[in-house]
């Protein structure tokens, strides 16, 4: 009789073995349309830089170290912008040595390809913006040649980035150029030149997508509708506090309510407003026929501003109310399953180097100090970041997680009256 210890150590490492192999079959399977509108792959928009310029770019244990407080958070899938920098390549990276390094570590990338318009970023007197950048084919090949190399990771290829709103005046291009890229792309899958369950989009403003005036609605716009695999949109009820404040303020049913019921109210309505701007968008590509996904691409709530959203202008702009606008955006996201990646993972402060107080510097959920904002405290108090450090800084929380003086910080958003008066 053979022994019964050597049996049940048989039999326990073929189960090893199955799982094992279960485990890995099923990341390979793991695709952008398993990914998208799946609650339990959390998105983010990644930069990662620490410092006033991109010169200075984030170091491979720098991502690691951030790959590593991502996942803790649970986030699976993260967005790039641009491969023309060292970043997107070097977190292709990290994000392999890590799955090297830990085979349950998982993480996925929607690698974004800059797109420019003929004459960009330049001196010269107008962009020509039915015209291709020169850098345009070089920037999609190298996207190309990363997804090739990654295509374990790299789940997603987003063709330009706000790329055709029509205020993007410095470098924004006609939906034919952005057309031109997607097909492009897709012939190369059709070709087996790229992987076939890929997807391709181009991410960009709401209102470019269609969801807003009709000086958008081309026929480029609704071949390029067509073309996509889904719709990337992005949507910032934050910036039009101040730009198209028609949610914002304390309205005058209102002004008997608490302080805090004012804010709570205005920031209500703030969801309803980026709910409506991605209703516009499904709402539109239905008029063409069409029915393919839409998820949002961008959307956050900045945390600081000493401009036209603090205090001084909308009084839009503190930690209560991005931590509310976060938690109502993944809260609805995940019930109607539509993927967000929300704008930011961490601060960036080269974005507005000339004015450290300026809100483009602080989307992040996270700041240059390693503290976590009120949006996730609560991640702190559970104790995933424990063992986490960044740049040498154990992640604590903002205000020294002293409730009572974040709540000072509070700004009450102004009147309708007074919106008008400032108009």
């Amino acid at each position: 009789m053979k022994n019964p210890l050597i049996l049940l150590l048989g039999l326990f490492s073929i189960f090893m073995l199955i799982d094992c192999v279960n485990r890995s079959n099923k990341k390979e399977s793991i695709t952008a349309e398993y990914i998208l509108g799946n609650p339990d792959y959390p998105g983010i928009s990644y930069g990662g830089y620490r410092d006033f310029t991109r010169d200075v770019q984030p170091t491979l244990p720098q991502l690691k170290e951030d790959m590593r407080i991502l996942s803790a958070m649970g986030i699976k899938i993260i967005r790039t912008y641009n491969v023309h920098l060292d970043q997107a390549s070097n977190v292709l990276a990290a994000i392999r040595e890590l799955k090297e390094e830990h085979s349950d570590f998982e993480m996925y990338v929607m690698l974004g390809a800059w797109i420019d318009a003929k004459n960009a970023w330049t001196n010269l007197p107008e962009r020509i913006r039915n015209e291709n950048s020169e850098r345009n084919a070089v920037e999609i090949d190298r996207a190309v040649e990363l997804t090739n190399m990654y295509p374990d990771i790299i789940k997603i290829l987003s063709v330009g980035n706000e790329a055709m709103v029509h205020w993007a005046w410095q470098y924004y291009v006609e939906p034919s150029i952005i057309l031109k890229w997607v097909t492009y792309l897709q012939d190369l899958k059709k070709e087996g030149q790229l992987p076939e369950t890929l997807w391709i989009t181009s991410s960009d403003n709401f209102a470019s997508w269609g969801g807003g005036g009709i000086e958008y609605h081309k026929k480029d716009l609704n071949k390029l509708i067509a073309a996509v695999d889904y719709l990337s949109i992005h949507t910032y009820p934050m910036h039009d506090t101040y730009y198209n404040p028609e949610f914002w303020g304390v309205r005058d049913d209102e002004l008997n309510l608490t302080d805090i019921q004012k804010v709570d109210a205005a920031m209500k309505r703030s969801l309803e407003y980026a709910i409506s701007q991605y209703q516009s968008v499904v709402n539109y590509i239905k008029t063409l026929g069409i029915d393919k996904p839409v998820h949002i691409g961008e959307t956050g709530w900045a945390t600081i501003s000493n401009g036209i959203y603090g205090a001084e202008g909308a009084r839009a702009i503190d930690e209560y109310k991005s931590s509310s606008y976060y938690n109502q955006i993944i809260e609805w996201s995940s019930r109607e399953g539509i993927s967000v990646f929300y704008f930011e993972a961490f601060d960036e402060k080269w974005k507005d180097a000339n004015n450290t107080l300026g809100s483009e510097n602080h989307f992040g959920l996270i700041n240059l100090q390693s503290e976590a904002k009120y949006a996730i405290w609560n991640l702190v108090d559970s104790g995933i970041f424990k063992e986490l450090t960044r740049d040498e800084k154990s992640i604590t929380k903002t205000f020294g997680g002293d409730i009572a003086a974040l709540m000072e910080t509070v700004l009450v958003p102004p009147t309708n009256e007074e919106i008008m008066a400032d108009k």
